[in-house]
């Protein structure tokens, strides 16, 4: 994330990012949207992140309206990458992309992954690197802390992403250790 709120991270045109659409289903979707809602105080100014979930073809295409394919970094987090939504909203976003007059290489410059399959992830074009794998034994529900967070570090940046990390660790200790009578769930 830091490479993308930098400017280092560069498009296939050389522009910065300025725009990512995040897209998802279930717990892939609904954990990061809420939390980035949530913290939107602390949202980095610099990169508007949009969330798509919806198979329905209007919403993908009303945000990918407000996109510059050159300065949009799409973030498809499935951990088969086969969910049938989420597939179907990455393939219609790769399809945009290369109409607008990007290659097959760029993609590799606009696409990341959140998956546990990165096989099927590097096929499609996404850079190896770019993948950023989760354990397969990480529930949808209750991903957001593991990689599936992706967009709320993209939301709120990495430092405000670790105090997150922190305090969601303060309250499994606390859950853990502290007499019925005193633990707050």
């Amino acid at each position: 994330t830091h490479s993308i709120h930098s400017g280092e991270h560069k498009g296939c045109t050389g522009k910065v990012i300025k725009k990512a659409v995040c897209i998802g289903i279930g717990g892939s979707f609904l954990g990061p949207k809420i939390v980035t809602e949530a913290l939107k105080p602390y949202q980095n100014k610099a990169l508007d992140v949009r969330f798509v979930a919806n198979v329905d073809g209007c919403h993908i295409q009303d945000v990918l309206n407000e996109c510059d394919f050159d300065e949009t970094l799409f973030v498809m987090s499935s951990k088969s990458f086969s969910t049938q939504e989420t597939l179907q909203n990455t393939l219609t976003a790769k399809a945009w992309f290369l109409k607008q007059g990007a290659s097959e290489a760029d993609i590799a410059k606009h696409f990341v992954a959140v998956s546990s399959n990165v096989k099927a992830a590097t096929e499609f074009g996404m850079a190896a690197e770019n993948v950023f794998p989760m354990a397969d034994w990480v529930g949808g529900r209750y991903s957001l802390w593991s990689a599936i967070g992706l967009p709320i570090c993209l939301s709120i940046g990495f430092d405000n992403f670790r105090q997150v990390l922190q305090g969601a660790f303060e309250m499994d200790e606390h859950v853990r250790t502290a007499p019925a009578e005193s633990n707050l769930p």
